[in-house]
């Protein structure tokens, strides 16, 4: 199957501390899997692709090197889009979902890797590889807008952890302030249900439960394409997305 207050003084106060401390998604459910289903696909891009982006060096040149830097945020091979997360929203429960951080190096005053990928609450370490000063500035995406996760700054050779907790968004960008050519993104998963897409644009997500479910296709600099998939037992569905 293809698919192109304000409350009373005390009662108020109760209801307001519980809002603080409820969670704001419930936590996904481990469970055997039993007959799990497969979702395939691909992703492509059609019309003028984006060119990309030049940043000219002007600082530290003797570690982040000297001339332009060139930043291609929309990478088309063939008509394949990469750096993209397919997923399945709001999924309660389903298969393992074992903890994973992610890490990002800054390493001749580029991002390593450009796309990662860690679970939500889990772990991302910043490394500084440069003998210069960093400042990394991670923004949770959330439609259009960008929201502050952290903002640390780097003046020395070292590590920096933090624990991300994502309320709305399903994906970060990565920025330097101290130079304006470093950039990356990273995605948040909140259920283990989602693939990097390859470079010939396929993905695969498999042993999902059956069911109905809303997929999203994530590009950090670009608009989300939604759908819905039903699964099967045992099943495969097959659902492409197309950016333009």
């Amino acid at each position: 199957m293809k698919h192109t207050v304000k409350y009373g003084l005390l009662f108020g106060l109760s209801l307001g501390l519980t809002a603080l401390t409820a969670p704001a998604f419930a936590a996904y459910k481990e469970m055997q899997v039993a007959d799990g289903g497969t979702i395939t696909g691909n992703v492509t891009f059609t019309g003028k692709d984006p060119a990309p982006k030049t940043y000219t060096i002007s600082k530290d040149t003797d570690v982040c090197g000297t001339g332009e830097r060139v930043v291609d945020f929309v990478r088309v091979n063939d008509g394949a889009l990469a750096d993209v997360v397919v997923y399945l929203d709001k999924v309660k429960q389903g298969k393992a979902f074992p903890a994973l951080g992610s890490q990002v190096e800054q390493k001749g005053c580029e991002f390593l890797p450009f796309l990662s990928v860690m679970h939500n609450k889990g772990d991302y370490a910043a490394i500084n590889s440069d003998p210069v000063l960093h400042n990394i500035h991670t923004y949770e995406i959330i439609g259009r807008a960008k929201k502050t996760i952290f903002n640390i700054s780097q003046p020395d050779v070292g590590t920096i952890n933090k624990t991300i907790k994502l309320k709305r968004g399903a994906g970060m960008k990565v920025e330097c302030d101290a130079h304006d050519f470093m950039h990356a993104y990273v995605f948040v998963a909140k259920n283990p249900y989602y693939a990097v897409v390859a470079e010939d644009g396929t993905f695969k997500i498999d042993n999902v439960p059956a069911g109905k479910y809303k997929i999203i296709a994530w590009h950090g600099s670009l608009k989300q394409q939604k759908g819905k998939v039903t699964v099967t037992a045992n099943g495969e569905t097959t659902i492409d997305f197309n950016f333009k």
